[in-house]
């Protein structure tokens, strides 16, 4: 934990009150305030808070090919979630959202541990889910309390005693940035600092997955969590989903910048089209593997990655044994259950499983490539960042033809970058993230600033929507460290 030099801020506001921590942490400012000004009232005084944060993200190239185990390009914005943690005597488990506050819905979110548990095991998945999210109102605290069940069931860390959250963000929710798994990070890692654990970065980041698969119930791949995580300021983090490898971090030319447009059409990665696409690969993956058994081949672990198919391979062998079209119960009635863990086949719904497949596949040939093309830019090859924003109109394409998760609002955002073009140091622009609404990510020269607010300018001309625009980046939640803090 990095501890700063010990101070008092002068936040008393006449009611006898000062806040002892770590001083300077731009990145802080907001939450330190909050604190100053209404600590008290969330937390015990003198007991030490753990505060951790954990960045939003930008996906620059991979998206959601990552649950068929793709390598994924990955990016950290200046916007996070912060969440601190304060143990307490008894055996409450209390959460507030500075977001719900002054709004028609509950801020705070109480329970006791020992409802998280039956005796002295914690509760299952299935049952901590249901006490969570039960409640429409109260769904919010799922993303921070489910830290408690999912470091208890994967015998990381049990709790002893209660504890105080607290949780704050200026991240856009539903917009595509993985405003979530910032959420989970930042909880996971107080969590786990204030008791005391040692956990790496790739474990925490699956942890926090599993608070969004097991308890949230939203199929989510991992690279959120990994980028919140272990993403670096300024840098793109190459991870191989099979199912976390962390491949490297690299730099974009000096010259060279990424940027986002949030659209402000909401997306959920647990809505219909997302499940639907993760579903039809699965399928096709499932055709693929039964293709190879009649073949005599025994199956590695590699086979069930949808990813390690070639382009090529593919083409030549499994196209044509793909359906375009197959209802679920066509599909179990010949194949069985899909291996994916986080969603079932539905009967009654019609599933195109040959695009659904094609997706992955030529999506980590392309991020592949683009990491290549990014290699050759830092090397001066300039041309290389044209062919790199191809590869983003590409992915950009396939998200909406092949996966059916596209939007009137992103393919305006993504025209709108293309007319302009490398002309104006736009190179490539392409939809992030689960689709279907959400952020365009923009590959431009940072000195195109005005260039890609002119683009949100002509959008919102043309949508009357005013777009949010995402500019910075900031260190993953393991760079950052922890902060503690005390109120007095």
């Amino acid at each position: 934990m990095r501890r700063g030099v010990m101070c008092q801020l002068d936040c008393r506001q006449g009611r006898g009150m000062s806040l002892v921590g770590s001083q300077g942490d731009d990145l802080l400012a907001p939450f330190e305030q909050y604190l100053c000004e209404k600590g008290r009232g969330v937390f015990l005084p003198s007991v030490p808070i753990t505060v951790a944060r954990g960045p939003a993200r930008i996906d620059v190239m991979g998206g959601i090919a990552d649950y068929s185990g793709s390598v994924v390009f990955e990016r950290t914005l200046g916007r996070a979630a912060v969440v601190g943690f304060q143990p307490r005597p008894d055996r409450r488990l209390r959460v507030k959202s500075t977001l719900l506050e002054g709004l028609a819905r509950p801020c705070e979110v109480e329970l006791s541990l020992d409802d998280l548990r039956r005796g002295e095991e914690p509760l299952d998945y299935g049952s901590a889910r249901s006490l969570l999210t039960g409640t429409d109102s109260d769904r919010w605290a799922a993303y921070v309390l489910g830290a408690v069940p999912v470091l208890e069931r994967e015998g990381v860390a049990r709790l002893e005693g209660g504890g105080n959250f607290l949780f704050w963000s200026d991240v856009p929710v539903e917009v595509g940035v993985g405003s979530s798994a910032a959420v989970e990070i930042a909880a996971m890692f107080a969590l786990v600092r204030a008791l005391g654990v040692r956990v790496e970065g790739e474990r925490l980041a699956a942890l926090a997955q599993l608070v969004e698969n097991r308890i949230v119930g939203a199929p989510c791949g991992i690279m959120d969590q990994v980028t919140s995580a272990l993403g670096q300021s300024g840098k793109l983090l190459a991870l191989c989903c099979q199912p976390c490898q962390v491949l490297g971090l690299h730099e974009l030319p000096p010259h060279v910048g990424v940027f986002g447009i949030s659209s402000r059409v909401k997306h959920r990665v647990s809505g219909d089209a997302y499940r639907s696409a993760r579903v039809s690969a699965f399928m096709g993956l499932k055709i693929i593997l039964t293709e190879m058994q009649k073949s005599g081949r025994t199956l590695t672990e590699r086979d069930h990655y949808l990813c390690n198919v070639s382009p090529r391979t593919y083409a030549e062998r499994f196209r044509a044994i793909l359906p375009d079209e197959i209802t679920g119960r066509q599909f179990l009635r010949q194949y069985g259950e899909t291996t994916d863990p986080v969603t079932q086949v539905e009967p009654d719904r019609t599933y195109r499983v040959r695009l659904g497949a094609e997706h992955p596949i030529f999506e980590n040939y392309r991020v592949e490539r683009f990491i290549e093309c990014i290699g050759r830019a830092r090397a001066g090859d300039r041309t290389a960042l044209v062919e790199a924003g191809g590869l983003m109109y590409g992915s950009h394409c396939s998200y909406g033809w092949n996966c059916g998760l596209g939007c009137e609002e992103t393919d305006l955002l993504v025209r709108l970058v293309r007319q302009r073009g490398p002309e104006e140091g736009l190179y490539g622009a392409k939809i992030t993230g689960g689709g279907s609404g959400g952020t365009v990510a923009i590959l431009a020269e940072k000195a195109a600033v005005e260039s890609v607010h002119a683009v949100a300018a002509d959008y919102e001309d043309a949508t009357g929507i005013s777009p949010d625009i995402f500019e910075g980046t900031s260190p993953g939640a393991y760079a950052f460290g922890t902060r503690e803090y005390r109120l007095q």
